[in-house]
């Protein structure tokens, strides 16, 4: 490819460009400010290629979001979520014994240390599950050895961190309930694990319905990655001080709590209630998202990213209308939204703001169907996330290129001015 020439104070500068494996440009500036004093302003990073790597592809224009190559397409619904998450983080589809090996270790692992169970158990009966997640994740570096250059213990790590996610999930759910805890079994699936530690009873088996095994795989599977978001940037930027995994994923946690990441889900769920509420009038807050004078928006409509429909929304949407007909259930926020989504396809106002349904506009709805209270809707994004934010973390630590993380300014404030001492603050 040709350099790239800026042409800045009369004088003329180039920079080499590069192209990654689907032809996205990249102009390279890292001697911008060497060469010429000055730095990029890119608020929120949206032009600003902070990385290469080599895990997620996506293309918002045509709606294609890809794992390691794989079309989402290909993946969700016809793999385990553990074999989904094997392939984040190796590279690879696992063979037959690969999969067993791995889902055995992520069993083996997902037993919490009963010290870290007391901690759990003192925390109020309020707290915030992504509270709960975030510092216990972060307590994980103080009962395991962390050393990021040996194997062993990075691979020990990994397989703790996607194992006890889940543990810690549905504990911090049945602490607020009042319930005792369920242990993983292991002739259980990740997915079948999760759910029946939620919801088992003491007293009586508890049967995880096979649809709802599957609605929940796809779920995670959905949220693994989606390339440098804000929780994974974060949890590249804390792995760029050579901060240990705990450390770097908690921070992601943390991230993703925002309601702008992880709760937008949540948000869309309530305004579905807020409309069911109002005698279902639908039409009433279409529009009202139309009238430029009201401040009403709705929400799960658009996607930073993706300029066309969003294609985890299409696999959702699917899985949705598999679960609520298997379960027997009827859900009228369903109905109302399939009619927002009608309305959205066909209208003008929409179709030219490209105002598309996105994942967070299916996903509350199916975690609603799976007795997924709501406090709980990002906690299950966080679990389906953590092999992607591990991944990052891996490839992170391996890049030739990684140096700390420190983002640039452009200072606005007063200029320089001087202290006159006069006694009055001494």
């Amino acid at each position: 490819m040709e350099n790239a020439k800026l042409i800045f104070q009369g004088k003329e500068y180039e920079f080499p460009t590069f192209m990654g494996t689907e032809n996205e440009m990249a102009i390279d500036v890292k001697k911008l400010r060497d060469l010429t004093g000055a730095i990029t302003y890119d608020p929120g990073y949206g032009n600003t290629g902070a990385c290469k790597s080599s895990i997620t592809y996506i293309d918002g224009e045509e709606g294609i979001l890809r794992y390691r190559g794989y079309p989402i397409e290909e993946l969700a619904g016809e793999l385990r979520f553990s074999a989904a998450a094997y392939l984040m983080l190796f590279g690879k589809i696992p063979t037959e014994k690969e999969f067993t090996d791995w889902s055995k270790a992520l069993t083996q692992n997902s037993f919490i240390h009963s010290s870290q169970v007391s901690f759990l158990d003192h925390y109020p009966a309020t707290a915030h599950p992504m509270n709960i997640l975030g510092s216990m994740v972060s307590s994980m570096s103080s009962f395991y050895l962390h050393d990021s250059e040996d194997e062993a213990h990075v691979s020990l790590n990994i397989q703790r961190l996607v194992g006890q996610v889940k543990t810690i999930a549905a504990f911090s759910y049945r602490k607020s309930v009042g319930l005792p805890y369920i242990y993983p079994r292991a002739d259980h699936s990740y997915s079948a694990n999760f759910l029946r530690m939620m919801f088992a009873s003491p007293a009586e088996e508890y049967v995880v319905p096979k649809v709802m095994e599957d609605a929940l795989d796809t779920l995670l599977i959905l949220h693994m990655d989606h390339e440098q978001n804000c929780s994974t940037s974060t949890v590249r930027m804390v792995c760029s001080s050579m901060a240990n995994i705990y450390a770097s994923v908690s921070a992601g946690i943390n991230a993703l709590w925002g309601k702008l990441h992880g709760g937008a889900n949540e948000a869309v769920l309530n305004m579905l209630t807020m409309i069911h509420q109002d005698n279902d009038d639908y039409m009433k807050y279409v529009n009202l998202a139309k009238d430029k004078n009201s401040n009403f928006r709705l929400m799960g409509f658009g996607h930073r990213v993706y300029k066309n429909f969003d294609p985890r929304a299409k696999l959702l949407k699917e899985m949705v209308d598999r679960v609520l007909e298997e379960m027997g259930i009827h859900d009228p926020l369903l109905d109302i939204a399939k009619n927002l989504e009608e309305v959205a396809l066909k209208d003008e106002f929409f179709i030219q703001r490209k105002l598309y349904p996105n994942i967070d506009f299916y996903s509350g709805i199916l975690y609603r169907a799976l007795g997924i209270p709501t406090e709980m809707f990002t906690v299950l994004f966080a679990i389906g996330r953590m092999p992607g934010w591990i991944a990052h973390w891996l490839e992170m630590r391996q890049d030739p290129d990684l140096r700390i993380q420190r983002p640039r300014q452009i200072y606005m404030g007063p200029p320089l001015r001087h202290y006159e001492p006069d006694g009055t603050l001494m």
